[in-house]
């Protein structure tokens, strides 16, 4: 079974999958999205579902650290309520508390550029986000 997992924030979409047997999370893509004119990639994740097979979602919810939810989590619940009703899939809200940053650093100890960390941290906090949820299911 394959999953997706998601990494929401305001400006894109950092998207992973699984591997068939449910093991590991590679990143794929990270889709731009416009929140102001109601674009959320949804559009390429059609595309992404089909290609893949997708028969689960993982959505990333950034929690505060006394574990209340606030704007973003709040935006992230509605963008896993619309993948719900658009694909009919199951969709698992995932605590994604500290994932950016943890992807920032592993990109940091990997010496990549500022430039380049920018353009890949999305998808890299999607792989852990997927990938936690992948290793807490055996």
């Amino acid at each position: 079974m394959r999953v997706m997992g998601l990494d929401v924030g305001s400006k894109t979409v950092g998207v992973a999958i699984s591997d068939e047997l449910g093991f590991t999370a590679q990143g794929i893509e990270t889709i731009r999205i416009d929140e102001e004119k109601q674009d959320f990639g949804l559009d390429r994740l059609d595309v992404l579902c089909q290609e893949y097979s997708i028969e689960k979602f993982v959505v990333g919810l950034p929690k505060n650290m006394n574990n209340t939810i606030g704007p973003r989590g709040e935006a992230s619940q509605a963008f896993a309520r619309q993948l719900e009703e658009r694909y009919s899939l199951p969709v698992v809200l995932w605590d994604e508390r500290m994932t950016t940053m943890a992807a920032e650093r592993v990109l940091l100890e990997a010496d990549v550029s500022r430039k380049k960390r920018k353009k890949v941290i999305d998808k890299m906090a999607a792989v852990m986000i997927l990938q936690g949820f992948l290793d807490s299911q055996y």
